[in-house]
C-alpha cells in the first residue's frame, strides 16, 4: 500500500495528508489475478479504476480469427475500460492479464466518494484520467505516424524487461502486422 501512496505523491508532486490517505486507501481493494484472466469482458460495464502494482495486461477486441490487441499496461500504471467506466455503458473490448497481476482497485461509487470527501482525490482522479488519455493518444499518433518497425522498437525501448512476457502474436497485432511480418522485422533488427 505504501508503494501506491509514494507513486501517487510522485505523480501529483505533493504529499498526501495521513487523513486523506486513510480515507482514500480505505476504499482500495487489492486483488491478484492469474495469467490469462479476463479482468473486463465485452458487454460488461467497467466498475473499476485500477492501478497495476505488478503485472502486464492487454486491451483487445475479440475476433473469431485473431484478436486485435490495441494496448498494453505494465507495472505502476492505471488500467480501466475508462470509456465504459465514465459513461456506465458496456465495454466493446476486453482487458486480460498476460502475467500474474496485482491490482489496487477502486470502484466507481467509491471514486465518487473520494472526489466528494477529499481534496487529493480530485488530483489522483485527474492523474489517472490523464495517464489513460496520454496512453490512448500516444497509440493513435503512433499508428498514424510510425512504421510497424518503429512501433515495435518503441514498445521494446519502453519495457525491455517485460516485453519478453508478451506472446509475439499479441505484439504483432499491437503494431498492426501479421506474426510473419513481425518475424521479418525482428530479423532485420537483430
Amino acid at each position: 500500500m505504501e508503494q501506491i501512496r509514494q507513486n501517487f505523491e510522485h505523480a501529483i508532486h505533493q504529499k498526501i495528508s495521513n487523513e486523506e490517505w486513510a480515507f482514500f486507501s480505505s476504499k482500495l481493494s487489492l486483488e491478484e489475478f492469474p495469467k490469462k484472466h479476463i479482468v473486463l469482458r465485452t458487454g460488461q460495464v467497467e466498475n473499476y479504476l485500477s492501478f497495476v502494482e505488478t503485472g502486464i495486461v492487454r486491451y483487445f477486441i475479440p475476433k473469431l480469427e485473431n484478436d486485435i490487441t490495441f494496448t498494453f499496461a505494465f507495472d505502476n500504471s492505471f488500467i480501466s475500460g475508462y470509456d465504459s467506466f465514465i459513461t456506465r455503458n458496456p465495454s466493446i473490448y476486453q482487458i486480460e492479464t498476460l502475467t500474474k497481476t496485482t491490482l489496487w482497485r477502486l470502484t466507481f461509487d467509491d471514486l465518487q466518494a473520494v472526489y466528494k470527501e477529499t481534496k487529493i482525490g480530485n488530483l489522483i482522479g485527474r492523474k489517472a484520467s490523464e495517464d489513460l488519455y496520454l496512453k490512448k493518444s500516444k497509440r493513435e499518433l503512433s499508428l498514424l505516424n510510425e512504421t510497424a518497425e518503429q512501433r515495435y522498437l518503441n514498445l521494446f525501448t519502453e519495457q525491455p524487461h517485460l516485453i519478453q512476457n508478451i506472446p509475439l502474436k499479441y505484439i504483432a497485432s499491437y503494431i498492426g502486422v501479421t506474426p510473419q511480418a513481425l518475424s521479418r522485422i525482428r530479423k532485420r533488427i537483430y
